[in-house]
């Protein structure tokens, strides 16, 4: 299948400002996009990208005094699959955890392990460690906060979050890979495209999304705190510790968000009758 991705993002700014932005598709998607994704700035700026430590490719500029708008359209093949669900897959010894992946059963800025552990112990210690408490871990998750755009805060903490249960998908994701931390299941928190498909239509204006990744088996699955029911067509941004490692944008100054529109839907195949139908 292929999904028609982009967005359409403005900042005003009272005067020149550096950025950086975290908007293109993660290198792991990179054989999937079918046309290009280069970012279309008005005005014209000087950008450049690099890639984090964690991989992702991040865009630096500096937006000039004014209105910056930026904009991507582009089409990713998917394999139309809903996230994987591995019962059987086991939790390592974290002694026996590759070095790289030790970070990420760490304390991070929005999740805040110290604060959650005693807590997750006496909820998920019974529990059959690897996907069996991984789940149990997303559903707790899932039922403890309520979803509502109005009660998004950017500085939420997963202990926060766990408290005034309510948030957006960020405070779902931040509160799993907190309690999943706190039981020593690595957990990866990731932001990208995630649109109604193969489910009922979202009456919202569509939003980047975030979910996560444990470590189980050796590998990486997707766990989604906030649907918590596998879903299709993921289109991974980036990835990290928490969301202050993946922001879609980051200014150094003033600059004021005047216009956010994202777009993600399937594309739907067309036959040759159809076509011949509209030509007639």
């Amino acid at each position: 299948m292929q999904i028609r991705a982009g967005y359409d993002i403005a900042f005003q700014c009272p005067r020149a400002v550096p950025m950086v932005f975290m908007l293109t598709t993660h290198p792991s998607r990179d054989g999937d996009i079918l046309s290009d994704q280069s970012m279309h700035f008005s005005p014209n700026v000087d950008a450049r990208d690099y890639f984090d430590p964690y991989g992702n490719i991040c865009t630096r500029f500096v937006a000039p005094t004014g209105l910056l708008e930026v904009r991507s359209e582009f089409i990713v093949e998917d394999n139309g699959l809903p996230d994987e669900v591995c019962p059987a897959a086991q939790q390592a010894d974290v002694a026996a955890l590759p070095p790289d992946i030790l970070p990420f059963l760490l304390a991070s800025r929005y999740c805040d392990t110290e604060k959650l552990s005693n807590l997750a112990w006496s909820l998920f210690g019974g529990i059959q460690g690897g996907w069996q408490r991984a789940q149990a871990i997303c559903e707790y998750a899932h039922d403890r906060i309520e979803f509502g755009y109005h009660h998004a805060r950017a500085d939420r903490t997963a202990s926060e979050g766990h408290e005034e249960r309510r948030g957006v998908c960020r405070d779902f994701a931040h509160l799993a890979v907190a309690l999943s931390r706190c039981m020593n299941i690595p957990a990866r928190y990731c932001t990208g495209y995630l649109g109604d498909i193969g489910v009922p239509a979202d009456q919202a204006p569509m939003d980047f999304s975030a979910w996560y990744e444990v470590f189980l088996d050796g590998r990486w699955f997707t766990f989604d705190a906030r649907h918590n029911h596998p879903r299709i067509g993921r289109i991974l941004i980036a990835r990290g510790r928490d969301a202050a490692d993946v922001a879609i944008s980051t200014a150094f100054g003033p600059a004021h968000l005047v216009r956010f529109n994202v777009i993600t839907e399937e594309l739907k195949e067309v036959s040759q009758d159809s076509l011949l139908k509209e030509a007639a």
